[in-house]
């Protein structure tokens, strides 16, 4: 619960049609697209959410207010959020669910490794894969009384929060082109174009991620992504 939230001192109790009302989520994701597919999520959950793009906005929002659940993004443009997940696992009083969330093979692992409770792999599209696992980690009296069924609704985010993803990139990768930007970048547009189903665009960036890990040139990967972007950005304004 929020425990230091002065704006709900009394919670609702949850219900069957909406099992996760009364939770405040603090999401801690860079992309758009992705956070708008959790915005989805808890509100057919019954669930508040709140968002924090970066390491440092994450960390001034847990000093006014303390979230039911946090889900947190292992690649944030100021840092790795096993970091976060490590601080929020040893801090007092503690949110009742920590979740880690990647688009990458390791991530689980490394949550994991850190003290999570869980882990989502992106995209997470799924309302009873997103209801189950939170419910599934939190103590009884913070779960709906009575049988509950499972549903097999996906949400769809608005592909403008994909557009706002790429002109993200974009201006990232017009500021600095630099090998950590490069590790962003490539990190980013993998979880991005898989949540968006852009083969294209997720082959791309998975091209840079191979040569940057490999410790070889990748300006030409670099490049063929760079344009990728700027083709998505120029459909957007021909629309």
């Amino acid at each position: 619960m929020d425990n230091i939230d002065p704006f709900t001192p009394h919670l609702p109790a949850p219900t069957t049609a909406r099992p996760l009302l009364g939770l405040t989520v603090l999401a801690v994701e860079d992309s758009r697209f992705a956070c708008e597919a959790l915005r989805l999520l808890c509100l057919r959950s019954g669930a508040r959410i709140r968002r924090a793009d970066s390491l440092r906005a994450a960390r001034r929002h847990l000093r006014v207010y303390r979230p039911s659940v946090v889900i947190i993004d292992l690649g944030l443009p100021d840092g790795n959020g096993i970091d976060l997940i490590s601080g929020l696992v040893a801090s007092t009083p503690r949110p009742e669910v920590i979740l880690g969330t990647s688009g990458d093979n390791f991530g689980r692992e490394a949550a994991l490794t850190a003290g999570a409770d869980g882990f989502f792999e992106k995209p997470i599209t799924s309302l009873g894969v997103f209801q189950g696992q939170i419910l599934s980690l939190l103590p009884e009296d913070r779960r709906p009384d009575g049988p509950r069924d499972v549903s097999f609704e996906e949400v769809h985010p608005d592909p403008i929060a994909f557009q706002d993803d790429m002109a993200h990139v974009a201006d990232v990768m017009e500021d600095n082109n630099d090998d950590r930007t490069l590790d962003y970048v490539a990190q980013f547009l993998c979880g991005v174009a898989r949540s968006a189903k852009d083969g294209p665009l997720q082959k791309a960036a998975e091209a840079l991620a191979e040569k940057r890990a490999a410790g070889q040139p990748a300006m030409s990967e670099a490049a063929v992504l760079a344009g990728l972007v700027h083709d998505r950005l120029t459909h957007r304004m021909a629309i």
